[in-house]
């Protein structure tokens, strides 16, 4: 199961009337998604820009006004972390239903590509570029055509491809995602 206390702390800063730089928030994430069939998955939402580029000026946690799904606003961006336990805990356990629930959960029914002959049954593609950075752990990025191991520390530019993020070792693995919509 994930460990509450490694959660990450969302700190929110701001200049307030006076242009002093302030620090508005600091504390866990309040939007945070788990994933019934996987014991231990949880999506920590960190913050969501409605277009590009941001006005930093202008304070609105837009968070707070788009559910949380996997893709950002069309022009936004979404900044996430993810914990993925060991497949070992859900593989063999989780068909099409289960895959269904937790894409539509997340708001993109559209991203899965899930398929019994799959080589991970959470395959996804969203049309999105995203920086994903491995803060802890080790997983593989699983593609139509090739897996990559990947470790702490390890960056993968993932530019709206087919993939899923398979962690076949026995501890939990933490990514760090910036997804930016794209276009084709």
């Amino acid at each position: 199961m994930s460990d509450e206390s490694k959660l990450g702390r969302r700190i929110v800063t701001i200049d307030d009337g006076e242009g002093k730089s302030v620090a508005i928030a600091d504390g866990p994430s309040p939007d945070l998604y788990r994933d019934p069939a996987r014991p231990g998955f949880l999506s920590e939402r960190i913050w969501v820009t409605e277009a590009s580029p941001v006005q930093i000026g202008l304070y609105r946690d837009a968070m707070l006004h788009h559910p949380h799904r996997l893709e950002p606003p069309p022009g936004g961006s979404v900044c996430r972390t993810v914990t993925f336990p060991p497949d070992e805990v859900f593989r063999g356990k989780v068909g099409s239903g289960e895959v269904e629930a937790y894409f539509r959960a997340m708001g993109s029914p559209a991203a899965s590509t899930y398929s019994r002959t799959a080589a991970h049954p959470y395959m996804q593609k969203t049309q999105t570029l995203d920086f994903c950075l491995v803060l802890d752990g080790e997983i593989t990025l699983v593609l139509d055509t090739a897996e990559v191991h990947l470790k702490a520390g390890d960056t993968v530019v993932q530019r709206g491809t087919n993939h899923a993020w398979s962690n076949r070792s026995n501890r939990m693995c933490r990514i760090a995602f910036s997804c930016h919509d794209a276009a084709a």
